[in-house]
């Protein structure tokens, strides 16, 4: 089975909205927060699915402005965790990123997700800053920033 990565369509939000759903139950995002995302592609985002034998196993979304950018949203199907899904979005972001010329890339990550943490931490991200009660479950989120070198 080929691992793919796509522009996300406004036809994938319902399953992309399934996902979510699942992987953040409490807090999760809405479909019009997803049209939302889409409807600023090209402009300040770009929005992406991850397709593994045409199921949707992840998804990403990635806004720059200026020399800024931040990871708004990723996520990856528990069901295929630790098998490069995540990597390969990430991948994607900073390539992107750099092409779009940013130079600081920010995220803000539960803090009580210690897996993804782990992975940004592996990725060269610093964790800069805290913000208390950012989720509507009173979890605090941990802000983190990767200097991003161009070539």
């Amino acid at each position: 089975m080929t691992l793919e990565l796509v522009a996300m369509q406004a036809t994938d939000v319902p399953e992309v909205k399934a996902l979510e759903d699942v992987l953040f139950p409490v807090d999760a995002w809405t479909h019009e927060m997803f049209h939302n995302e889409l409807a600023e592609v090209g402009i300040s985002r770009e929005v992406m699915v991850a397709r593994l034998a045409g199921q949707i196993v992840g998804y990403v979304s990635f806004r720059f402005v200026g020399d800024e950018g931040d990871v708004v949203t990723i996520a990856v199907d528990a069901s295929v965790q630790k098998q490069g899904v995540g990597t390969l979005m990430m991948d994607w972001l900073e390539t992107t990123a750099k092409v779009r010329g940013v130079t600081n890339l920010f995220l803000e990550v539960r803090s009580d997700n210690i897996p993804a943490i782990a992975m940004y931490l592996a990725r060269d991200f610093e964790r800069i800053d805290l913000r208390r009660n950012y989720y509507d479950t009173g979890v605090d989120a941990y802000v983190m920033r990767k200097r991003l070198n161009h070539v």
